[in-house]
């Protein structure tokens, strides 16, 4: 099965953005997915404000990119747009570092207000980055996320249900389109 690169653009270390991806990772890796996650926050700074694209840990995620067939991009909502530090991550990585790759989507947020900000601020960019398909992304009410004392993420129902359809989605498109693309080569 497909390779997912899991990617947090959060800068919390107490993230339900982060928590909330690695609680889908389990999900596509019961599907038979090889998920690896990248929290953005745990990059070096200096590296990312810097682009010091030489810096190990900023080659390492350009390497993560290069070698996954799936993307899960997911971001808090900050002043209606995606986190400026997962800006910073995608900045750096090459223009076409999404090239042959099904991506998917997610946001995370306090208000409904935002919830178009993945297709208005999101999807453009991570099109222009080349991404053979970007599936129906998904956007999350921080209010659906509760995460217990011991650290465990718990998703209200109906948010539980969307987010299971958008994840099974997406693996079927990747699923799709490594097909294609190993049938090509």
């Amino acid at each position: 099965m497909p390779t997912v690169l899991s990617v947090s653009g959060s800068p919390s270390a107490t993230s339900r953005t982060a928590r909330l991806l690695r609680h889908l990772d389990a999900r596509l890796v019961a599907q038979g997915h090889e998920v690896i996650p990248l929290d953005v926050r745990t990059l070096p700074a200096e590296a990312l404000l810097g682009a010091d694209l030489e810096h190990p840990s900023i080659a390492r995620a350009a390497e993560l990119f290069a070698a996954a067939e799936g993307v899960v991009i997911g971001t808090p909502v900050y002043k209606a747009a995606y986190s400026g530090l997962l800006k910073s991550l995608l900045d750096l990585l090459p223009q076409y570092a999404l090239a042959g790759k099904t991506v998917l989507p997610l946001a995370t947020g306090g208000s409904i207000a935002h919830v178009l900000a993945i297709d208005y601020a999101l999807r453009p960019v991570l099109s222009s980055m080349g991404a053979a398909h970007i599936v129906q992304g998904w956007f999350t009410l921080d209010k659906d996320l509760v995460v217990a004392a011991d650290g465990t993420l718990t998703v209200a129902e109906e948010a539980a249900r969307a987010l299971g359809r958008v994840v099974d989605q997406f693996s079927a498109a990747l699923s799709r389109t490594t097909t294609v693309l190993a049938a090509a080569r």
